[in-house]
């Protein structure tokens, strides 16, 4: 056999040996090592299963880490509405800090520590300490053997027998190198939903047709290449000095770019608003010498946008003792780096436009370094340090774009408008499913999308997660374990956030560990009562929540 590579790069933790042109069997490959995918592997080990997790970059996490982006998650996530080992990987977080960083005593006695003191959520903190804590809960399994980790490695190829996935073939980033995957399950936790035309599974994209759905907020006709903006996050500090990055090489074309919807040019503190859609001036105010425990995260109160600096802040330099930091770090996440100029999904010219949004980012930031109107009535901020080291990237931006919108099954049950808004459903709720394999609140956010639309912003009732979204038309033993579930580009908005992408990829994996034991297929599953019942008992006994909890008197 030929000598074996190593993979993963020089400075990051993944580093397994496999022979090239390796072939690699287990019981499920998850292909995708985002929030999805670490949840299902971690399900499928928890069931005694042995996996291939496979990741196309060098954090392991997706939207929370490689992608940077801090979670959003529902006011309640304190108490519930969240799986168990998803609140595991909370607690590990703040854990983590508590461990090894020098936090003040009066933060280290904080229960709710939230390290950035961010008011997008109650846990703002930096990328790094998730994919270490990630990296431990999967650390005993890796160990025993029992979990192989794939990276940085992509699908380019599946073999499929029928309405089966037999294989699917992986190609290493760096080197070209590829690896064969086999196993009886497959699950696509992509952050794109990569293996839904590799292996010829039917799917959709971009914006069904109110024919289609019934939707209220959907359009006459289908848009299949409407997709929600993409966006390149970056980490920033703000310190003394000049730290002006070079002029970026498109700047002039994004310095002029205006939206017809936005009220000012996108390089602009004025944006519109998402939920009146008129447009606002958000305002710009580093190291703010606020209290980090005062800080309120509770987007039923407020959006928690009216200082950007605090808005997605993943490190309040208060929060630690005086000397550890010279200044905040806030997590750039904001409307100006909103990708509109085409979808990166099902086109030809995908990685230019990819390419593109990393040069719009990189022009806010110099926007920001030279020209942003300042309170004092200046302009330029070139104090602003791009910090690549917090994100772990050769350019100083995150590692991959944040995807929004993925490619979506056709499902034996699509989700839709009608089952969650709060417009339709008034006080009754959202449908009660009686297929709920978990829960998940997130208002249907759509950013403004490529195909020209604003946002489209609809109050949500809390809803469930219905196993009939996660089990294709067709293919037996292909499951979607991310944001590639039943949904509609209108429902995405609400299904794809942390804790719900991290719940579906639990559901996926112990639905695939169930499957195993019993003999089954997810279609049956579904379908037989009795089959039905015992997998929720089983979620239930995991620590899914299926239901969301009715307080009643006694």
């Amino acid at each position: 056999m030929s000598e074996a590579l190593t993979l993963g790069t020089p400075g990051t933790h993944a580093a397994e040996p496999v022979a090239p042109q390796a072939e690699l069997s287990a019981d499920a490959v998850v292909v995708g090592g985002g929030l999805g995918g670490v949840a299902a592997a971690l399900a499928l080990l928890r069931g005694g299963r042995t996996v291939v997790l496979t990741e196309e970059y060098d954090w392991l996490g997706g939207q929370l880490t490689s992608q940077a982006v801090p979670p959003d998650e529902p006011s309640w996530v304190e108490q519930f509405g969240v799986t168990a080992s998803y609140r595991a990987l909370r607690d590990g977080i703040r854990r983590y800090y508590r461990a090894h960083y020098p936090l003040t005593e009066r933060s280290r006695a904080w229960a709710e520590l939230n390290p950035g003191a961010g008011h997008v959520s109650r846990l703002c903190h930096e990328p790094r300490v998730a994919v270490a804590v990630i990296d431990a809960m999967l650390a005993p399994y890796r160990g025993s053997g029992r979990l192989r980790v794939l990276q940085p490695f992509r699908p380019v190829e599946a073999q499929t027998d029928g309405d089966r996935v037999t294989s699917v073939r992986l190609r290493h980033r760096d080197d070209a190198s590829t690896v064969t995957a086999v196993a009886p399950f497959i699950l696509d936790a992509t952050e794109t939903g990569e293996l839904l035309p590799l292996t010829g599974a039917e799917y959709v994209t971009g914006f069904e047709s109110q024919a289609d759905t019934g939707e209220p907020s959907a359009p006459a006709e289908a848009q299949p290449l409407n997709l929600q903006a993409v966006s390149v996050c970056f980490a920033m500090d703000h310190v003394d000095g000049n730290h002006t990055i070079d002029r970026p090489a498109t700047y002039d074309y994004w310095r002029t770019y205006q939206p017809d919807f936005w009220g000012d040019r996108l390089l602009s503190w004025r944006c519109p608003n998402p939920r009146t859609l008129e447009t606002t001036e958000r305002s710009f105010t580093p190291n703010p010498d606020d209290d980090p425990l005062l800080v309120v995260a509770d987007q039923r109160r407020s959006a928690g946008d009216g200082n950007l600096w605090t808005f997605r802040r993943i490190a309040a330099r208060r929060n630690f003792v005086p000397g550890t930091y010279e200044s905040d770090i806030t997590l750039v996440n904001w409307p100006m780096i909103d990708y509109l100029d085409g979808p990166v999904i099902d086109v030809p010219d995908a990685d230019r436009h990819l390419a593109a949004a990393r040069e719009l980012s990189r022009s806010l930031l110099y926007w920001m370094q030279t020209e942003a109107p300042r309170p004092d009535g200046g302009n330029g901020f070139p104090g602003l340090r791009l910090r690549g080291d917090v994100t772990g990237s050769d350019d100083g931006l995150a590692q991959a774009p944040y995807i929004r919108e993925s490619r979506r099954i056709r499902a034996l049950y699509t989700v839709t408008e009608q089952d969650l808004s709060v417009a339709v459903r008034g006080d009754k709720g959202a449908v009660d499913y009686p297929d709920s394999v978990g829960i998940g609140m997130y208002r249907i956010d759509l950013h403004p999308s490529t195909g020209g639309d604003n946002y489209i912003d609809v109050a949500s009732c809390p809803f469930q997660i219905p196993l009939g979204a996660l089990v294709p038309q067709r293919v037996e033993n292909l499951l979607p374990a991310s944001k590639n579930i039943g949904t509609t580009h209108i429902t995405n908005g609400a299904y794809r956030l942390h804790p719900v992408e991290w719940n579906i990829g639990e559901a996926a994996g112990t639905l695939a560990a169930f499957c195993l034991d019993h003999g089954t297929t997810p279609h049956a599953v579904r379908e037989r009562p009795g089959l039905l019942k015992d997998f929720q008992r089983r979620l239930t006994s995991d620590g899914l929540e299926l239901t969301w909890p009715h307080v009643a008197s006694y």
